[in-house]
């Protein structure tokens, strides 16, 4: 029965339920987009290239582990967690021996794998090609994993020589016989082009380069290791047997890593993680990333939904009146508004998740566009998120028309019939009480995230108190809205009768006013924190960094990476020159960033501001820990600390010197030569260089290294300013869905708000008034709104991006670009000014008298 009563009245109020179902198909679409990034994350493949023809390779351990045993009340707890690395894990090659003793196996083949870039016409100069590919060359030995096969031109035999692939050949335009330079580890070389070489299967992520085993191992700089195995089993053997026995092989003997990692045997899909690091990678930074966008946007959903429906329910006061005075029940009036919302939440669930499906592959290959996740990575959608987000809309919506009804389920029939003419000025206790508690949560919130140190921490810390703060404001909005009309009020009466009428009806529509204010102070709120928390955090850094760099000049690369070569080319005299290479090392299970350094006259080009310790002590047994990572881990100078560089290999060093720098040169700078030993690509990010040569002496020494540039320091410091930039894209991109979403709402909001008053403003020309004065006075309130909007919003944004400030730079100073900020403001002022005017003209095109005399 009630169901039916639902359905007759969802389709004879359709245009009364468009806003909700608005509301709600944008959040299902949210959701299911921001669900498809997490299963990616989650359950996404990677298809293997290199490894095509191999069905069972042999890795070492890419995971530094911990495991806890816990005794509690004579029981035994063991907890076994894992991490990746930042580099890539070696094995030891004595290990081939042992694997091709293993039954079942008809050939080993060793692989390594290291980064070459050929620097042709066709390259972009960062280790990949104009096509995106990046570059890695290996020994000619290893062609079969793939497999390659020459197609013109011989197998590289000399040192100088190399095979080509096709793509790149066809790409450049290379023939046998034609010279290729190509950046690899050491200094740039010319190379002469022996053969080219086509892959069996379609090899769409690389660029393959093939050197004589000599020089592959030259490259690749870790003698007595390799990349892998590539393990191919007899004729007839299972490879998935294989791999058990392998395994069991490898266990008893150790597992036989050069790096301290055992070694691991992989199969089938296994294997693209293997070839692929950066891709297994970003599975974990989508898992995250997904993970904090469907939350947030999950929070300011139902924010939104509850606000839509209360609004939806307050223009249907009347009738739910008129059905408590013919005696239907509360409980029957609350099920016929559940009913109603389900119906409702169905269909905009539905429609939302099928929306959301090609917006979450949009929202991946913009992803991948940015570089923020591989190419390689393959874009998971299952049922899953499309059913989360239908549930989800059927919970939010069943909610808020529960949380919208208890007023008028709760108060006598004749007190409802009452409220249904003019809005009761009171608060209701429980929703004042609960604004209290939200807001205290809040403020909270935001003293905690002053005491957060690290970005991991403090970022969703960041997101949750904007939308508690903003929850504080939808619940106290009538008071607030009250408030303002008040402060408002001398202002106004300036503007004449339309002033005064737009301060009476924000007195007497509070409630209705406050619906509205609730999304533009989230959006104005959402967008300040969303487009300043970045800027706040790389502007601090680069302020480090600019007063840490002592050197005259910086040497940059447009490729890989500066190699040693060019280094070793300016020492001269008393000229100091200081490598710079980066990584990433873990200190038990945390992640740190970390630099090498050359220590020679380190003092002469590079000041970390040293509070304890000193950087003279600075060997490749010794590390200098920031402030804030020898706060977490009780360091102090002498102090011995284990870690795991980031190739896996653990070590014990010496803690010589603690720097207040941090933010701007990493938690932990070790020796250049203990981290280039460790790292994937050990060509330094730039060189430091205190001389007092001109530019000019400085390039002419570095013209036999192509893409190398020199540059002052703070020419140096605008080029990271860019790099900023790109990466600040993607958390733009990351949560601009969430604030589309909310600029959506604020457009539903007002159009619902200003459609519901026809009658009003049938009045009103009744009574004398002209369709421009009650234009302007739709005009005044919209405005009058749209200032204590933004004014929370504002307040809001600042007090979170200043604890963020506090708590990640040690001072108090975020970074407000003003032209952006004025745009976050002009955004949603122009969003209220189109959503107010449209359907304010529209209402006023039907004739007064008609609408005064027709049936409400």
């Amino acid at each position: 029965m009630m169901l039916r009563y639902a359905l007759k009245t969802v389709r004879a109020r359709k245009a009364g339920f468009l806003g909700a179902f608005l509301a709600l198909m944008c959040a299902a679409a949210l959701i299911t987009a921001c669900g498809t990034l997490l299963e990616t994350g989650l359950r996404g493949t990677v298809r293997t290239e290199r490894y095509a023809a191999t069905p069972v390779v042999v890795s070492a351990d890419q995971n530094v582990h911990q495991r806890t045993v816990k005794h509690k009340k004579g029981k035994t707890k063991v907890k076994h967690k894992a991490k990746p690395i930042a580099e890539r894990a070696w094995l030891a090659a004595s290990l081939g021996d042992t694997l091709a003793d293993t039954p079942g196996v008809a050939r080993v083949i060793p692989e390594l794998t290291f980064p070459a870039t050929p620097l042709t016409g066709t390259s972009t100069g960062t280790g990949t090609g104009a096509d995106g590919r990046a570059a890695y060359g290996h020994a000619w030995e290893s062609a079969a994993l793939t497999p390659y096969r020459l197609t013109s031109g011989t197998a590289p035999e000399a040192a100088t020589d190399v095979v080509v692939d096709r793509h790149l050949a066809e790409r450049a335009r290379l023939a046998p016989g034609d010279r290729l330079t190509v950046q690899s580890t050491r200094a740039p070389r010319s190379y002469r082009v022996s053969g080219i070489a086509a892959p069996g299967p379609d090899v769409r992520h690389q660029t393959s380069l093939f050197f004589s085993a000599a020089e592959a191992r030259r490259l690749a700089a870790h003698p007595g290791q390799v990349t892998a195995f590539g393990v191919v089993p007899e004729a007839g053997t299972d490879p998935e047997l294989l791999r058990h026995d392998l395994a069991k092989v490898l266990r008893d003997t150790g597992g036989g890593a050069g790096t301290g990692a055992g070694a691991r045997v992989t199969t089938g899909d296994a294997r693209g993680p293997v070839e692929f690091l950066d891709a297994a990678a970003a599975r974990t930074k989508l898992v995250s990333m997904g993970g904090a966008m469907g939350g947030t946007s999950l929070l300011v959903a139902v924010l939104v939904v509850v606000g839509t429906f209360a609004l939806s329910v307050q223009q249907r006061h009347r009738e739910l009146a008129l059905l408590r005075a013919v005696a239907a029940t509360a409980g029957q009036v609350r099920r016929l508004l559940g009913r109603e919302a389900l119906i409702v939440g169905a269909a905009a669930g539905t429609a939302g998740a099928l929306l959301g499906l090609p917006l979450g592959g949009l929202l991946f290959d913009r992803f991948v566009a940015l570089g923020a996740v591989p190419a390689t990575l393959r874009h998971t959608t299952g049922f899953l998120p499309p059913l989360a987000a239908v549930a989800a809309t059927l919970l939010g919506a069943w909610a808020a028309a529960r949380i919208a009804s208890r007023r008028v389920t709760r108060i006598r029939p004749a007190e409802a019939l009452a409220e249904a003419r003019t809005e009761s000025p009171r608060t209701p206790w429980g929703r004042l009480l609960a604004g209290l508690v939200l807001l205290a949560g809040g403020i909270v919130l935001v003293v905690v995230l002053g005491m957060l140190r690290t970005e991991p921490a403090s970022t969703p810390v960041t997101f949750l108190a904007v939308v508690v703060l903003s929850t504080a404001v939808a619940l106290l909005g009538p008071l607030l809205v009250r408030a303002a009309a008040l402060l408002l009020a001398a202002p106004l009466r300036l503007t004449g009768h339309g002033g005064r009428l737009a301060t009476a009806n924000l007195r007497a529509g509070a409630a209705r006013a406050a619906s509205v204010v609730t999304p533009l102070t989230l959006l104005v709120g959402m967008a300040c924190t969303v487009l300043f928390v970045q800027p706040t955090l790389g502007d601090a850094a680069r302020a480090q960094a600019r007063e840490g760099v002592r050197a005259d000049w910086v040497v940059a690369s447009r490729g890989p990476g500066v190699p040693g070569e060019a280094a070793h080319r300016l020492r001269s005299g008393e000229d100091v020159v200081t490598e710079v290479v980066r990584t990433t090392v873990r200190v038990g299970l945390d992640k740190y960033a970390a630099q090498g350094v050359t220590p020679a006259g380190i003092t002469r080009t590079w000041d970390p501001d040293v509070v304890a310790g000193s950087l003279d002590g600075l060997t490749e047994r010794t590390v200098a820990v920031s402030e804030l990572a020898a706060d977490q881990l009780g360091l102090v100078p002498g102090d011995a600390v284990k870690l795991t560089l980031g190739d896996g290999t653990p070590v014990e060093v010496t803690v010589a010197a603690v720097y207040a720098r941090g933010l701007g040169f990493g938690d932990l700078t070790f020796a250049h030569g203990l981290v280039a030993a460790h790292v994937d690509n050990p060509l330094a990010a730039t060189l430091l260089v205190g001389t007092d040569r001109a530019r000019g002496d400085l390039v002419a020494a570095l013209r036999e290294f192509p893409g190398l540039t020199v540059l002052t320091p703070a020419a140096a410091d605008s080029l990271q300013a860019e790099r900023q930039q790109a990466n600040a894209e993607v958390n733009l991109l990351a949560m601009g869905l969430v604030i589309a979403f909310t600029a959506i709402a604020v457009v539903n909001t007002l159009a619902m708000s200003v459609s519901e008053r026809v009658r009003e403003f049938a009045l009103l020309r009744l009574a004398g008034a002209t369709r421009r004065q009650v234009l302007r006075m739709l005009r005044t309130e919209a405005l009058s709104l749209l200032l204590l909007a933004t004014t929370l919003g504002s307040a809001i944004a600042l007090s979170v991006l200043t604890a963020f400030s506090v708590g990640m730079t040690g001072r108090a100073a975020p970074a407000v670009l003003p032209l952006v900020y004025v745009a976050v403001v002009a955004g949603p002022g122009l969003l209220t000014l189109v959503a107010t005017a449209l359907p304010g003209r529209v209402a006023l095109r039907v004739r007064a008298v008609t609408v005064a005399t027709a049936r409400e």
